[in-house]
């Protein structure tokens, strides 16, 4: 006995004496956010921020390659390409098995598998009147039987998840159709889209709040990562999914992309283990935080690129000789001003008013805009879908010609006279003609105002502006309060078809068709354009979009947008983009070169 207790005591002694091995450090990518979040149901969120964490955490049926130019639709969750039939009213999609949802309390601590009837019920929440969803318009009066069922939850106040919808069911375990009454390609887009990830209904009945069904602070899905922490108004803390399925970084092919994207082809995602995402409002501490190292890329600061470019456009030599990358990308967005067709001075499709319209358009400075205000970093924009979006035309130059002297001239004409107090223009019946701007009341925006002041004051027209703050402005919008107002849209389809939905009736009052125009022609070219798959025969009907929506002038075009990104030198897989704002699952960080900086 004694023998054997000294033999284990010599072991022990042994094995304390050996070095012990330090875990290995945490992977963390270190985000900043320039705005709250709101919420993380894919559903539900309408911000962009909340549905970029929505992104990391919920799996969508398909994406775009991460490297492929021009963009290339691939399966995300699904196992192959949908199977399109019947002139593109049936659509089906099979599911990769063995996908599973992270663990929770909600699946009574089993495996859960994520199935086709997870994207049944997730995409009936959509049309769900109770759930009151931003992104209805993805489906509603769409679905084959559909409209029954959502007349029925309207009636009783509940809308029946178990009732067949002949347009959208699960064939088997892994087998998603889609039945639509017209055809619609740009629904296969929009499958890349948050909004349309998938949920598992025992979360939902779980957490959801017992008015609307949102699971805002109770996220659970099957993507990249999970949710660890959430404090509101401070920090987003994601963890990798320990269940995720084995995916790897795209092969990388093209010999031109930089080392740090070469270096991770093929392997397998994601790369880092917590992603803390730190919501810093303004935007001085924002950069920096970047440059102590706090962050590890940063989406600049339009007001700020002067301190990070040079007046050559090359980064500035602190940043440079740190290693730090950075590259510039033009957006897939537009900036506009629209003109609310219900209102009764700047609204209607009279000839007078369209002259109106196109007055205040010539004479509005886009130049300064772009010059001062964005700081160069804006071009003026030539029609509603940008540069590398199916759908635009570099040969088309939509935009009107910057002249007050013409813009004067032509108000002269439809008798717009310079008859009003202090020598202001009034409407052709004589009464005062005042414009009214809806502006959030930010340092920004005051010098947006500035620009529009002295722009209309050049040309006689009396402009105020509605100051509010940005929520309560779009409310306002959405409800046709607002005669005008500056907004812009950013679209993450390669597809046109959703930035020209901006003048679609059907979107009149759900937010997406804020300057409530309304024209037969417009609506039959438009879902004409839905029917068509990618091809000279869709991109004509979108040319012609672009050529009604120029003639009639509901919307008045303003810029589109660079966007510049700095990379820590220890930040690896990262290719800014504007299709993958935040791609976290495919970002590494070198931790040796991150402490060597500190």
């Amino acid at each position: 006995m004694m023998a054997s207790m000294r033999r284990w005591f010599a072991i022990a002694v042994v094995v304390a004496a050996l070095p012990v091995q330090a875990a290995e450090p945490l992977k963390v990518l270190r985000v900043a956010f320039d705005q709250d979040l709101t919420g993380f149901d894919p559903q539900a969120a309408t911000d962009s921020y909340s549905l970029f964490v929505c992104a990391a955490i919920f799996d969508r049926l398909l994406e775009y390659d991460y490297l492929k130019r021009p963009y290339e639709l691939k399966p995300s969750a699904a196992a192959a390409l949908p199977q399109v039939s019947d002139g593109g009213r049936t659509i089906v999609l099979k599911l990769r098995p063995g996908i599973h949802f992270t663990p929770d309390p909600a699946f009574r601590g089993k495996p859960r598998e994520l199935v086709a009837a997870d994207y049944v019920y997730s995409w009936k929440r959509l049309i769900d009147p109770r759930m009151r969803s931003f992104w209805s318009q993805f489906l509603d009066g769409k679905l084959v039987g559909a409209d029954e069922v959502v007349a029925a939850a309207k009636k009783r106040g509940r809308f029946d998840y178990d009732a067949k919808i002949e347009g959208l069911q699960a064939l088997d375990r892994y087998t998603l159709q889609v039945k639509l009454k017209e055809p619609d390609y740009l629904l296969i887009e929009r499958m890349t889209s948050t909004p349309m990830g998938a949920v598992a209904r025992e979360v939902i009945e779980n957490y959801g709040a017992p008015e609307n069904g949102w699971t805002m602070a109770n996220p659970v899905g099957s993507g990249a990562f999970r949710m660890k922490e959430w404090k509101r108004g401070s920090k987003v803390v994601l963890a990798k999914n320990p269940v995720y399925r084995e995916e790897r970084f795209p092969v990388v092919t093209d010999g031109s992309l930089p080392e740090a994207v070469r270096a991770k082809s093929g392997k397998r995602i994601p790369f880092v283990d917590e992603v803390e995402v730190s919501v810093m409002e303004e935007a001085t501490p924002r950069l920096l935080a970047f440059s102590s190292g706090q962050v590890d890329y940063l989406h600049v600061p339009y007001g700020l690129v002067d301190r990070v470019l040079d007046n050559d456009g090359a980064l500035k030599r602190e940043f440079a000789a740190r290693g730090v990358r950075w590259a510039r990308i033009l957006e897939t967005a537009v900036t506009y001003t629209y003109f609310n067709m219900e209102d009764p001075v700047v609204g209607g499709y009279a000839n007078d008013r369209i002259a109106l319209r196109r007055a205040i358009a010539m004479a509005y400075d886009v130049e300064t805009e772009v010059r001062v205000l964005r700081k160069g970093q804006a071009m003026p924009a030539t029609q509603i879908v940008p540069p590398g979006v199916l759908g635009h035309d570099p040969s088309k130059n939509r935009r009107v010609v910057y002249d007050r002297g013409a813009a004067q001239a032509l108000l002269d004409k439809f008798g717009y006279r310079r008859n009003g107090p202090d020598g202001y223009r009034t409407r052709p019946d004589g009464t005062p003609l005042l414009l009214k701007l809806g502006s959030p009341p930010d340092s920004d925006s005051r010098e947006y105002d500035e620009l529009w002041k002295r722009s209309m004051d050049a040309i006689g027209i009396r402009i105020e502006f509605v100051k509010q703050k940005w929520p309560d402005l779009l409310k306002m919008s959405t409800a046709g309060q607002l005669q005008m107002f500056r907004l812009a849209r950013l679209t993450t389809l390669r597809d046109g078809g959703g930035l020209l939905e901006i003048l679609y009736s059907r979107g009149i009052g759900d937010g997406s068709n804020d300057s409530r125009f309304s024209l037969p022609e417009y609506d039959r070219l438009f879902e004409l354009s839905r029917a068509l798959p990618d091809g000279p025969e869709r991109n004509a009907l979108y040319m012609k979009l672009g050529e009604i929506a120029s003639a009639y002038m509901p919307v008045m075009l303003g810029t589109y947008r660079y966007r510049t990104v700095l990379m820590q030198p220890w930040l690896q897989g990262f290719r800014p983009d504007p299709f993958f704002r935040e791609p976290w699952r495919f970002m590494d960080i070198d931790v040796a070169q991150r402490a060597a900086h500190r």
